[in-house]
């Protein structure tokens, strides 16, 4: 069973194969669709702007000119699919980052930035970008946050988020001037907004959990 972390040229790839590894996954990072085929779950990292990231995956040959992914292939096999931070946001149909940029539908929904003039909790005014600690809330019936308390803190850097169209894809929601879907899922694929490579406990055992996922699937 071996893990295969995309490199299409945004990520904080090194954290993510380590702390994988740490979770007790035999990983590999490809860099073309071919690495994908004997792959038993794959893994979708991704720092930096939607547009950047959506154009590499389609210049590395992840997505065909007729639109078609090589991850939608596997996700039709049934393989499990982890999408972090922007890899999260790829999944979605289109994001208004810097103009509008198409996604790879995975999950119906669009990626939007956060309001201006938002307040905390204590009426203070939020900065944007996003960039900390905050907290998980779901009521702990996916097993990809199975042993994740409900308000455990994880580690977030992010302008944007992903709105669903439906609310059924939500597993968990983070507060930020507005409450956001940050943890989303659809059959065999799930989406993480936070950076679990980056949240000590708490994404060690996201990460594991996803382990234990791709180790039942196969």
């Amino acid at each position: 069973m071996t893990i295969a972390v995309i490199d299409y040229g945004v990520g904080n790839l090194r954290n993510v194969y380590k702390a994988l590894e740490a979770a007790g996954a035999p990983v590999r990072i490809v860099t073309s669709p071919d690495g994908l085929q004997d792959a038993a779950g794959i893994v979708l990292p991704g720092v930096g702007a939607f547009g950047d990231a959506a154009a590499n995956l389609r210049g590395a040959g992840f997505v065909t000119r007729s639109g078609r992914s090589s991850l939608q292939d596997a996700i039709d096999a049934g393989t499990p699919l982890l999408g972090i931070c922007v890899g999260m946001q790829l999944l979605f149909d289109e994001s208004e980052e810097m103009g509008r940029h198409a996604g790879l539908g995975v999950i119906p929904g669009r990626v939007v930035r956060f309001p201006a003039n938002m307040t905390g909790p204590d009426g203070r005014g939020l900065k944007v970008p996003q960039i900390g600690w905050n907290q998980l809330h779901h009521p702990g019936t996916d097993p990809l946050l199975a042993g994740v308390p409900d308000g455990a803190y994880a580690y977030f850097v992010h302008s944007y988020y992903c709105a669903p169209l439906d609310p059924a894809f939500i597993l968990a929601t983070t507060g930020f001037g507005t409450d956001y879907a940050s943890v989303v899922r659809r059959g065999n694929v799930w989406g993480i907004q936070c950076h679990p490579e980056k949240s000590q406990s708490v994404g060690l055992q996201i990460l594991r959990n996803f382990v234990a996922i791709v180790e039942e699937a196969v």
